[in-house]
């Protein structure tokens, strides 16, 4: 038996002839090497079966991303496949997982999974008497990273500091990516799991984010996806806070107009004149 160091939510662990740590992925079944990071995909499944069977509670702030959690369809690989389902809703994802399209019916086709090529990681820190140090956060986030979940460097395009926010930018196109690299979608997974205290990792708690030996604490953690083909989202994938916006406008429009029309027809005049 072995300790699967970088996904606890693995069980039958075992060494294998070279002395890799191979387990089998809750959910799913599938085979994982615990040398490098899990799938985003079979991370997922896990964590629903692990919410089905109460081995886990449901994360606090689930309710924000409604498509955030759901159990998906996996490639033997471990990738997501490029349609997934819910009973008779269906619908389109990108190699994140990421819902693209709008829900359909089973009968939607989904021609080819989409890549994720750029991944924004934006953050706040809580309120401080003085801004952290630019370079040194930098260097943090790049070191833990590259050290932690083993992404080369230079898929790390940008570490942005402007006080409260941080900014990280994962580039990682299809052309970028060779088989021995991780994905940049698997990264944001761990990454954001970590920030939120919700780690992977065996009996670990998560990051400590320390700038200049000064803990920091994180407030708020947002993911955002930028595909190599754009999303395909209509008017009925707007949230209602946003198509209430737009009826709101539109109807304060209609109300200007008939105000005008019918100011100036009490301001009409007729005008006597001779022929």
């Amino acid at each position: 038996a072995c300790v699967c160091e970088k996904n606890k939510r693995v069980t039958d662990c075992k060494v294998d002839g070279s002395g890799r740590c191979l387990c089998q992925a809750i959910g799913s079944g599938a085979t994982v090497d615990c040398s490098t990071l899990t799938s985003k995909c079979l991370l997922m499944k896990a964590e629903v079966m692990g919410s089905k069977s109460g081995r886990r509670e449901k994360p606090k702030d689930a309710f924000e991303d409604t498509d955030g959690l759901y159990d998906p369809e996996c490639e033997n690989t471990g990738a997501f496949k490029a349609k997934q389902c819910n009973g008779t809703t269906c619908w389109c994802v990108n190699t994140a997982g990421v819902r693209r399209t709008d829900k359909h019916d089973a009968d939607l086709k989904c021609s080819e999974l989409v890549r994720t090529m750029w991944i924004i990681i934006e953050m706040k820190h809580a309120e401080r008497n003085a801004p952290l140090n630019a370079e040194s956060l930098k260097k943090f986030f790049m070191d833990t990273i590259t050290n932690r979940y083993q992404l080369n460097s230079r898929y790390i395009t940008n570490v942005l500091y402007e006080n409260p926010y941080i900014t990280i930018d994962l580039k990682q196109n299809t052309s970028q990516k060779s088989d021995g690299d991780v994905d940049i979608a698997d990264v944001a997974y761990y990454f954001e799991k970590d920030v939120k205290g919700q780690s992977i990792f065996h009996n670990n708690a998560g990051i400590n984010v320390s700038i200049d030996n000064e803990p920091v604490k994180l407030e708020k953690t947002v993911v955002y996806y930028v595909d190599e083909i754009a999303p395909e989202f209509s008017m009925k994938s707007l949230t209602p806070g946003v198509i209430a916006v737009i009826v709101v406008v539109l109807v304060a429009i209609v109300a200007a107009i008939v105000v005008l029309v019918l100011t100036r027809r009490r301001k009409g005049k007729y005008v006597k004149a001779e022929v």
